[in-house]
């Protein structure tokens, strides 16, 4: 079967992922930022990590000129910050409390509502398609003793580990 957008969009919509916001400050030190769920472990030899980020993003100059930012992973109580970040709003940090990363340039850390962050330094920035790829350095980061938020085809859930055999699973 041909891979189009609708049907890549329904496979990588099939699985339930984690959602961040990825946060960074312009020369002038406003912030930015954006939901995303396209954030990829590289390495934990030399901590790294993976964005994606659309060209028409408003954030992107941001990480393209202070070539760093932050991402803050999503606990439960994030819902809201997920929806505004994902927004066209023009102060998307009006109702959210932040701090700015001493290490990332400023890039706003989300702690009321993170779950963790990363704070980064891009190392590499590669354009693909209608996005761009930031592979960057983790030099900072922090997790919180709460329940991650979760994304799948279009609704909000939270992680609820069951003790499962994996050999019962296989049977069925």
């Amino acid at each position: 079967m041909d891979v189009g957008s609708a049907r890549f969009s329904e496979l990588f919509g099939s699985f339930p992922t984690p959602i961040a916001v990825v946060t960074a400050t312009d020369g002038e030190g406003e912030p930015f930022g954006f939901t995303s769920n396209a954030v990829c472990a590289v390495s934990a030899a030399r901590p790294s990590l993976l964005i994606s980020v659309g060209k028409g993003s408003r954030t992107l100059p941001a990480i393209m000129s202070s070539q760093a930012f932050a991402v803050n992973f999503l606990a439960a109580s994030g819902r809201a910050a997920s929806q505004v970040f994902a927004s066209k709003a023009t102060d998307k940090f009006a109702n959210f409390e932040w701090r700015p990363s001493g290490i990332a340039q400023g890039a706003p850390l989300l702690i009321d509502v993170a779950l963790s962050y990363a704070e980064c330094r891009v190392e590499n920035a590669i354009e693909v398609g209608d996005h761009w790829l930031f592979i960057a350095r983790v030099e900072g980061s922090a997790v919180f003793p709460r329940e991650p938020l979760l994304y799948r085809r279009g609704d909000y859930g939270v992680w609820s580990p069951q003790n499962v055999d994996v050999e019962e699973l296989s049977a069925l």
